[in-house]
């Protein structure tokens, strides 16, 4: 290998600017929408899978998001980049306190050209990584205009500008499928092909994939060819530990999410239904893929009958992974020695800007050293072929 080929990351985050809702939403619910905020913060604890926060006016200043009954803050972990590794803490933080990549998409250009970063595919943070935020809401009409303000504020700002290298990954209304329908079709007319949805929607007290409510939204991303990407949390549930574990417990297992929603999935029929319906998981890791596929083939094997699967799922799960699922990594040396099982057409490579987990500045390196040994176009395919695929990026940078 010559040199890495330039990355697209699949998985990065976005802090959103406070005129985002200001600016994208329509005059008639400004008063009620997300209003920006810059106070004083109390206690912030994370105990047991769920953040503890108060408001302090005495406490240090933070930039917060107030809407209905919601305060929430930005905290410095999930904009760390550019703190040492011993700093990057569970506290309260400003926009004018993190890298300013963190939420101006130009400044976010100029750190990708530093990281060797072609393109890069966001999550959102306030609206949580599937749009929790507005399906907790109580007005649904005020929340649907949110949705929308959100997709276009993130289509037209802050990937508008970036000739191609900024890829809009879009909000659906969880809580209404037909409304979730138009909104596909809506974003997939403009040239987005990613929207964002929940790993196990039952944790958010919506229906089961098994049970077929999704299947129109399913139907609308195949037909469009928008991909359904799945963040680790996107559940607002992280794998469940001992109540007093420190959450450093809780970041190690993480992956169980993407491995939980994954094996959903493959025995769901989703995917039998849906044979050009493209999954992606975010965060998740893959290193745990190999053996969790092949004690899916085993079930299928010997359990299916009494397993419910028999007439549901006509082939080896194994097969439909391979097919139409996509893993990632960051940092998964086991993945990488286990490519041949993984896939090398089913994994692909993120940076996770501007997170504590992140690669930056140093990614090029981070990524050298996972794939020396592999062929080129191995290694191709991990940093950028697959994710154009995944992605169906058509602009004349990725062809």
């Amino acid at each position: 290998m010559t040199e890495l080929p330039r990355i697209i990351s699949v998985d990065d985050h976005v802090i959103e600017p406070p005129h985002l809702f200001e600016t994208w939403l329509p005059a008639r619910y400004r008063e009620r929408g997300p209003r920006p905020l810059t106070a004083g913060i109390g206690e912030l604890a994370y105990v047991a899978g769920k953040y503890r926060i108060t408001m302090d006016p005495d406490g240090p200043p933070t930039d917060w998001w107030i809407y209905e009954d919601l305060q929430f803050p930005y905290k410095r972990n999930i904009a760390a980049v550019g703190f040492d590794r011993d700093d990057m803490t569970l506290e309260g933080i400003t926009r004018a306190e993190m890298r300013r990549g963190c939420w101006d998409p130009k400044e976010r250009l100029r750190d990708m050209d530093l990281n060797h970063v072609e393109g890069s595919l966001c999550f959102p943070t306030f609206p949580r990584f599937c749009g929790q935020t507005f399906a907790e809401a109580r007005d649904k009409e005020v929340a649907l205009a949110c949705v929308r303000a959100y997709n276009d504020w993130m289509v037209e700002e802050w990937c508008g500008d970036s000739d191609g290298r900024l890829i809009p990954l879009c909000l659906i209304p969880l809580w209404d499928v037909p409304l979730a329908v138009a909104e596909i079709h809506r974003n997939a007319a403009r040239g987005v092909r990613a929207v964002t949805f929940s790993e196990i929607p039952t944790h958010l007290g919506l229906p089961s994939i098994h049970s077929g409510h999704w299947d129109p939204f399913f139907a609308a991303c195949q037909e469009t060819g928008t991909s359904v990407n799945m963040h680790i949390g996107s559940s607002s549930q992280m794998p469940a530990a001992s109540p007093d574990a420190p959450p450093a417990v809780q970041a190690s297992l993480s992956f169980n999410n993407a491995m939980a929603s994954m094996m959903d999935f493959l025995f769901s029929g989703v995917l039998v239904r849906f044979p050009r319906l493209r999954l992606a998981y975010s965060e998740g890791q893959m290193g745990w893929i190999p053996y969790a596929l092949e004690r899916a083939d085993d079930v299928w094997e010997e359990h299916r009958a009494w397993g419910g699967v028999r007439d549901i799922v006509p082939e080896p799960p194994s097969s439909y992974y391979y097919r139409q699922m996509f893993c990632c990594f960051f940092r998964d040396k086991h993945g990488v020695a286990s490519l041949d099982v993984v896939g090398r057409d089913n994994a692909t490579f993120e940076t996770d800007y501007p997170h504590v987990d992140s690669t930056f500045p140093h990614t090029r390196e981070v990524a050298l050293d996972h794939v020396k040994g592999l062929d080129d176009e191995t290694v191709f395919k991990l940093m950028r072929g697959n994710a154009i695929r995944l992605l169906e990026l058509d602009h004349p940078r990725y062809r």
